[in-house]
């Protein structure tokens, strides 16, 4: 399977008016700025590997917080959220595990608009 570059799907995302509306908020900020991009992924990593790869996740389609961490914010703002949205923006079909390709793909999606949201902020 391939997959469209971070870039070529961060320009759509941003054509939704769903997912466009969302960016980090102070809270979220300031969190970010505390731990950094490294931590941020890492937790991202280990949210992905626990909530979204597995072939059925626990609660599909409610396993992602509208608010709390900076991935949260991310996943929503990328379509990353559930399987649901994985498949309708991705073509990553449900009911299969994410294989590490589709896990690693995943999380550079992520920490491009992370870096894109931050930008703003400045």
């Amino acid at each position: 399977m391939t997959l469209p570059k971070p870039e070529f799907i961060l320009n759509r995302l941003n054509h939704s008016s769903f997912r466009s509306r969302f960016t980090l908020k102070e809270k979220e900020l300031s969190y970010f700025q505390q731990q950094g991009m490294e931590k941020i992924i890492s937790h991202g990593k280990d949210f992905i590997a626990q909530r979204l790869a597995p072939a059925e996740p626990k609660n599909d389609g409610k396993q992602t917080p509208w608010k709390g961490h900076p991935i949260f914010i991310a996943q929503h703002a990328t379509a990353t959220c559930c399987r649901g949205c994985l498949e309708k923006w991705y073509k990553i079909p449900k009911k299969q595990p994410l294989t590490q390709e589709e896990q690693t793909y995943i999380l550079s999606v992520i920490q491009a608009w992370l870096t894109q949201d931050l930008q703003k902020h400045q």
